[in-house]
């Protein structure tokens, strides 16, 4: 069947994409998935504007938000949220060197090393992060 947009010329032949044409090709699937991800990345926002509410409620408010954080369920969820967006992270990394070209004068720097520096900063903001809530 002929489907139209009101922008075709007339006698467009444009063919219908089967719902699931993510499924066709591995990269597809891949692609879906890193985008999908993105609503995990999300949720670790709204958890994070969650536990400074609570911490700014007082000492039991912060208490009880704690003691649901560690709930089985609650805890079950944070491990997949944590896998996903690791992966989310991981994927967005690895296309760090396809997307920007860095120069410095006339030399291009390779692309290994351009994911190399994204990576280096990755576990120095990690590394960051990790000392200052240690203390």
């Amino acid at each position: 069947m002929n489907s139209r947009t009101p922008g075709d010329a007339p006698g467009t032949y444009r063919p219908r994409t089967p719902i699931f044409w993510w499924l066709q090709k591995w990269s597809s699937a891949r692609f879906l998935a890193r985008e999908l991800t993105s609503v995990f990345v999300g949720f670790c926002a709204v958890l994070l504007l969650l536990q400074v509410r609570a911490l700014r409620s007082g000492p039991q408010a912060y208490a009880g938000f704690q003691e649901w954080l560690g709930k089985p369920g609650i805890l079950a969820l944070q491990v997949v949220v944590f896998l996903a967006v690791l992966y989310h992270t991981v994927t967005w990394l690895n296309l760090a060197p396809r997307a920007m070209v860095v120069k410095v004068g006339r030399f291009v720097v390779p692309k290994g090393m351009v994911l190399i520096g994204h990576y280096l900063a990755w576990f120095f903001a990690s590394a960051l992060v990790i000392w200052f809530l240690r203390g």
